[in-house]
C-alpha cells in the first residue's frame, strides 16, 4: 500500500464483516456461507439445458437449484466489492496483481493454477465441514 491508497481501513472492514455475520445468524438462524450457492448456480445453469437431468439428481432433491438468500449473499459480495473499489479509486482491471507479479513473476498460467488449487482446497474444506 502506498500513501495515496484510499482503501478501507482493514480493522473497520473486518469489524463490519463480523457484524454482518452476527446479524445473519441472528436474523436467519443460519451461518453465512457460499459453497452451496455455487452448486445451486451450477444447477440453475444446467436446468436451462437439461431440466430432467437436474430433477433426477439426488443432491437437488434436498435443495432445489433456486435463488435464495445465500445466493444473493454471494452476489452482494461481488457488488459490494465493486462499489468499494470504485469509491476508493482503487478499481483496475489487471490479469496479474502487482503484489503477485513482484513476488512470483508475471506467468498467468502459474497464477491461474495456484488460484484453481486454492479454490479446490477451500471447496474441499467447506464440503468436509458440511457446507
Amino acid at each position: 500500500m502506498n500513501s495515496n491508497d484510499k482503501g478501507w481501513n482493514p480493522y473497520l472492514a473486518g469489524a463490519l464483516t463480523g457484524v454482518v455475520i452476527v446479524m445473519s445468524v441472528w436474523i436467519t438462524g443460519k451461518y453465512a456461507g457460499a459453497s452451496t450457492s455455487f452448486v445451486r448456480s451450477a444447477g440453475m445453469i444446467e436446468k436451462i439445458f437439461s431440466a430432467e437431468h437436474v430433477a433426477k439428481l439426488e443432491y437437488f432433491s434436498k435443495a432445489s437449484p433456486i435463488i435464495e438468500w445465500q445466493w444473493m449473499f454471494v452476489v452482494g459480495i461481488l457488488i459490494g466489492s465493486l462499489i468499494s473499489s470504485v469509491t476508493s479509486g482503487s478499481f483496475k482491471i489487471q490479469a496479474i496483481p502487482s503484489m503477485w507479479g513482484n513476488k512470483f513473476g508475471l506467468s498467468i498460467g502459474k497464477r491461474a493454477g495456484t488460484a484453481f488449487t486454492g479454490g479446490l482446497v477451500a471447496l474441499f474444506g467447506a464440503r468436509l465441514a458440511g457446507g
